[in-house]
C-alpha cells in the first residue's frame, strides 16, 4: 500500500525545526499565529486569554513537534492542538464559574486586531457596526463549546467540513450537524436585532 502524501507548503520549516532550528519554529510561529489568534478569540472572546492559550499552544506543538509526521498539513496538525486545547480551556472556565456575557472581554469590537479601522471616520457606521459586532459576539458566545468550535472554524475562519472533521476528530455529517443547530441558535438570537 502506498503512503498518501500530503502537500504541505510548510514541510521544509517543519523539518528544519524538528532537527532543532529554533529559527526555523519561529518562522512557524509568525505564519500561524495570526489564524491561531483569531480563532482562539473567536472561541474566548477574551484577549488574555487568547495571548495565554496562544503561547500553551505553540509550547506544546514545540514539545511535541517530533511526533509530527506529515500525516496531515502542519496547518492541521498545530490548529488541532490549539482547538483542543482551547475546548479543554473553555470546558475548565465554565466548571470554574458560570460566566455571563457581562463578564466577557468586551469583545470583537475594542480589539484592534479584528476591528475594520476604515469606518472609524464615520461615527454613525462605525456605531452599528460595534453594535452588530458586540450583538454577533455574544450570540457566539451563547453557544456551547462544540458548536462555537464548528461555526469559528466553517464561519469566521473558512476551514472547509473535511479539515474541521480531521481537526475535532467527528464525522463531516457531525459537523453538517453541529453547524446546522448553530446557525438555526445564533439566527433565533439575532431575529430581534436582525
Amino acid at each position: 500500500m502506498a503512503k498518501e502524501t500530503i502537500n504541505d507548503p510548510d514541510l521544509e520549516w517543519v523539518q528544519r525545526a524538528q532537527e532543532g532550528d529554533t529559527r526555523a519554529f519561529d518562522e512557524l510561529v509568525v505564519k500561524f499565529s495570526p489564524r491561531l489568534y483569531a480563532m482562539v478569540y473567536h472561541m474566548t472572546s477574551n484577549r488574555d486569554d487568547t495571548h495565554d492559550l496562544l503561547q500553551d499552544i505553540f509550547a506544546k506543538a514545540y514539545r511535541s513537534l517530533k511526533r509530527f509526521r506529515g500525516k496531515s498539513t502542519f496547518y492541521t496538525w498545530i490548529y488541532s492542538i490549539a482547538t483542543n486545547m482551547t475546548l479543554n480551556f473553555l470546558k475548565k472556565r465554565k466548571r470554574r464559574a458560570a460566566q455571563s456575557l457581562d463578564d466577557v472581554d468586551s469583545g470583537i469590537q475594542n480589539d484592534d486586531a479584528m476591528v475594520d479601522l476604515r469606518h472609524v471616520a464615520n461615527p454613525r457606521q462605525q456605531s452599528g457596526i460595534h453594535e452588530l459586532q458586540k450583538k454577533l459576539n455574544e450570540t457566539l458566545q451563547s453557544l456551547s463549546e462544540d458548536h462555537r468550535a464548528v461555526v469559528t472554524m466553517f464561519d469566521i475562519q473558512g476551514l472547509p467540513h473535511a479539515q474541521i472533521s480531521k481537526i475535532l476528530g467527528i464525522s463531516e455529517g457531525t459537523v453538517r450537524s453541529r453547524l446546522y443547530y448553530a446557525h438555526q441558535q445564533m439566527q433565533a438570537h439575532l431575529t430581534d436585532y436582525l
